[in-house]
């Protein structure tokens, strides 16, 4: 679970503009969009049930979990989808590495009929992203998201303080170019997967997925600009206690922090 916690609080670039913070309440009257990219600190439940009851209010077609790979998304039916043990069961939850499922079920339970697709990849592709690079990995289209254009010098360089920053400054530096590919490459499958349930359904598409992954400079959003400028895109983060002066994403909502271990204790220990 830590380890997906450190994915959700990327919290590194400068933002390329404002955004307005909002309520809970303003989650039930979200301006239309063709893609809701929905942030969230991975282990915190309150971000899960505000992320429910803003699919409640859109009623997507789709719905896109980083959660989840494309294979376990097809094992997702009428009959386990409407009892969470069952759907825990299929979909091997327990086994997968991710916060309990019991403050994910309501998000899937909000999702209703809206056909589910997965954006996750096996980790095996990850690790090959940190040695190879994300076009390696990624393959034909890898060009359509911009993981072929090189990051400037300033963007490598924030990236990698972000990396650092995101695993407790555990990191070995030769490790952080590899770490920031990796990332590239998950924007980029999450970003394919939200365009393939778009064109699967029509929209609006719901992604659920960690802030780092939701952020307007780096993440999801800014891979859709390039392979889909014509779609529009509204992102929200979720921050726990307070938020940066100026956070990355259109909107932001700021909870209390969910009760947790220190998430660095791990790589001390290590």
């Amino acid at each position: 679970m830590k380890r997906f916690l450190m994915t959700g609080l990327l919290v590194i670039f400068a933002a390329t503009a404002f955004a307005d913070e909002i309520s809970p309440s303003d989650l039930s009257t979200l301006r239309k969009s063709d893609v809701i990219i929905l942030g969230e600190v991975h282990d915190n439940p309150v971000h899960h049930l505000h992320q429910a009851q803003a699919i409640a209010s859109l009623a997507p077609t789709a719905v896109v979990f980083e959660m989840l790979t494309p294979e376990q998304a097809k094992l997702i039916t009428v009959d386990n989808r409407s009892d969470a043990a069952d759907l825990a069961s299929a979909l091997g939850w327990a086994a997968s590495g991710w916060p309990d499922f019991a403050i994910y079920y309501p998000v899937f339970k909000a999702a209703g009929d809206a056909a589910v697709f997965g954006g996750n990849l096996p980790r095996s592709d990850v690790r090959r992203a940190i040695r190879e690079g994300a076009v390696a990995v990624f393959g034909a289209g890898a060009q359509a998201y911009g993981l072929t254009e090189p990051l400037t010098t300033p963007e490598q360089t924030e990236r990698e303080a972000g990396q650092r920053e995101a695993h407790c400054n555990a990191l070995p530096e030769d490790l952080l170019a590899g770490m920031v590919e990796a990332q590239r490459l998950r924007d980029a499958v999450l970003a394919d997967a939200v365009l393939k349930a778009w064109r699967a359904t029509g929209g609006p598409v719901v992604l659920i997925t960690g802030n780092g992954h939701a952020r307007r400079d780096s993440g999801v959003p800014a891979m859709l600009a390039k392979a889909a400028p014509d779609l529009s895109v509204l992102s929200i983060g979720q921050y726990e206690e307070s938020a940066p002066a100026d956070p990355p994403f259109d909107l932001y909502l700021v909870t209390p922090a969910a009760e947790r271990e220190d998430p660095c204790l791990a790589f001390r220990k290590g």
